[in-house]
């Protein structure tokens, strides 16, 4: 549980990175459950395209009319405590510019305060059924982190989203960092938020950096939302026998044969189409 000390940065972001908002999900519930306070925030002029993420206006609990611009945030623990492991976060939007020196301003500060780990939180459209418990790829760059902590070593070549580049500021910076990505079901898009994913997230984050990890509601919410598509899938032949393939495949998988890479391979097979989904269930898959 030390590789990654005990002040670890949890960071997550809307966009490309956020299947089925289970990774922003997670990162909310941790600021909901706790008491954070900003440390800092980047000036949004520089890194948003406002006609892409545009600003919201909404009214206050006085009646006053509201202007709130994308942002990206580092928050702390309110209370400091002795012992044990601090998450801080980062959240906010993933930037539309400026990637370098976005990620240069978190990591000067990440230094200023003594980070001693970083874990990016993602979520990806898969081909995985939604009756199985939710795929999380862990793997890290740092080969003192993987040994501790048993993480995979990805070997992907090709475009990424800000969390890629936030982990390879940090590793530059010298803080051993971790990446977790769940598997979404990709047939589920209608069925966002993804629940199950989020709490597969916090269930690995828990065991990476020993901290507890505040679960809510996620249990309940995440069997409403399994059985929520049991429904929808129940009136479609077509998807029903879709959704047994994918079991069938899964439970291949989880079998003592199955080789330990079929999750870091699924990883990169997502990674290379863009992050795309495939366009229909199984059918349209180049892969297949």
């Amino acid at each position: 549980m030390d590789a990654l000390g005990r002040k670890v940065l949890v960071t997550a972001f809307d966009g490309w990175n956020d299947a089925g908002e289970a990774a922003s999900s997670a990162v909310s519930l941790l600021r909901a459950e706790g008491s954070y306070e900003p440390v800092f925030s980047v000036d949004p002029e520089l890194y948003f395209d406002y006609q892409y993420t545009r600003p919201q206006i909404s009214s206050d609990a006085d009646g006053a009319r509201i202007l709130q611009w994308p942002e990206a945030t580092l928050l702390r623990p309110a209370k400091q405590t002795r012992g044990g492991t601090q998450l801080w976060l980062l959240t906010g939007v993933e930037p539309a510019r400026a990637w370098q020196a976005f990620a240069a301003e978190f990591m000067d500060v990440a230094l200023r305060e003594d980070i001693t780990g970083f874990v990016s939180l993602g979520s990806m459209m898969s081909d995985v059924p939604h009756t199985r418990p939710i795929s999380v790829f862990a793997g890290s760059e740092n080969e003192h982190v993987r040994g501790a902590l048993g993480l995979e070593r990805s070997s992907y070549e090709g475009p990424v989203g800000i969390l890629s580049v936030l982990s390879h500021a940090a590793d530059t910076a010298g803080i051993p960092t971790a990446t977790l990505w769940a598997s979404v079901p990709h047939y589920v898009a209608g069925h966002t938020p993804s629940p199950k994913a989020t709490l597969a997230l916090l269930d690995r984050l828990e065991d990476i950096t020993g901290a507890v990890v505040p679960r809510g509601e996620l249990a309940t919410e995440s069997a409403a939302w399994e059985a929520s598509i049991d429904a929808a899938a129940a009136d479609d032949e077509e998807m029903t026998e879709y959704i047994r393939q994918l079991e069938r495949t899964r439970d291949t998988w989880d079998s003592p044969e199955a080789s330990g890479d079929a999750i870091a391979q699924e990883f990169e097979r997502y990674l290379r189409r863009g992050g795309d989904g495939p366009t229909k269930p199984g059918r349209d898959d180049p892969r297949r």
